[in-house]
């Protein structure tokens, strides 16, 4: 098993940044990409963005590419997502998942049911 805990979710306003990270503990030598998903209340969980483990390459969803940034540190087993030039949009529970697969990756990364171990959830808010 992999533990997740996503940590810094606040209220913001908008055009500001803000940082959240998600901790692993567990079997983190399990781990072949971090995932980043939101859900605002009423909608459905929306794909964010995610790391490759082992060479950092990233993808993001189209929502959020050009204002956010991935990366991880691998020694201490987080992922960071650098949020800028935030929107009241972007408001939402964010949650860091965990791929233990890599098949096809390349062509599911966004694909929730593709993550297996996921965090509770950190709350950003983004007022106008």
């Amino acid at each position: 098993q992999v533990q997740l805990v996503e940590t810094g979710g606040e209220l913001v306003q908008a055009g500001e940044s803000l940082s959240v990270s998600c901790a692993a503990s567990g079997r983190t030598s399990e781990i072949y990409a971090m995932g980043w998903f939101r859900q605002a209340p009423g909608k459905d969980r929306e794909f964010v963005a995610t790391i490759k483990w082992s060479d950092g390459i990233t993808f993001y969803g189209d929502s959020v590419k050009g204002r956010f940034t991935l990366s991880r540190d691998m020694a201490k087993n987080t992922g960071y997502l650098q949020m800028d030039n935030l929107k009241p949009e972007d408001t939402a529970s964010y949650y860091c998942a965990v791929r233990v697969l890599g098949s096809q990756f390349s062509d599911t990364y966004s694909w929730r049911h593709t993550y297996r171990h996921w965090g509770q959830g950190t709350q950003v808010t983004v007022s106008s």
